[in-house]
């Protein structure tokens, strides 16, 4: 099967390990593999702490889709991190799909594309 979107580089982040940001932090919990149409879509579910801004504490649970698995876990970079190689996923229509699945399995709102 031939694709028309250049695969790219995915470094798989280390699950439960929090990464501080501007305002905060976040985690990324799970990583799921969701079959769709004869491919996997690669995503993960995490949660952001908003706790050192100046307006206030919040937070939100999210997913984070990378795309469409082409090869998983194909080498590993110099941190001895997993690479795989994935199709972002830039079709409005197709994220609109994906992100409705994804939500009604994960019950989050947020979903974001690579």
């Amino acid at each position: 099967m031939q694709h028309s979107i250049e695969a790219l580089d995915f470094v798989h982040p280390e699950l439960g390990r929090e990464v501080t940001a501007i305002g905060g932090h976040y985690v990324f919990g799970k990583e799921i593999r969701l079959p769709y149409v004869r491919r996997e879509i690669l995503y993960y579910v995490g949660y952001a702490v908003l706790d050192s801004a100046c307006c206030g504490v919040g937070g939100c649970a999210y997913v984070f889709v990378p795309g469409f698995i082409r090869q998983w876990q194909y080498r590993k970079n110099r941190n001895d991190c997993f690479v795989s190689k994935v199709e972002p996923i830039r079709d409005p229509a197709l994220q609109k799909e994906v992100r409705s699945m994804i939500q009604k399995k994960e019950m989050v709102y947020q979903v974001t594309f690579n």
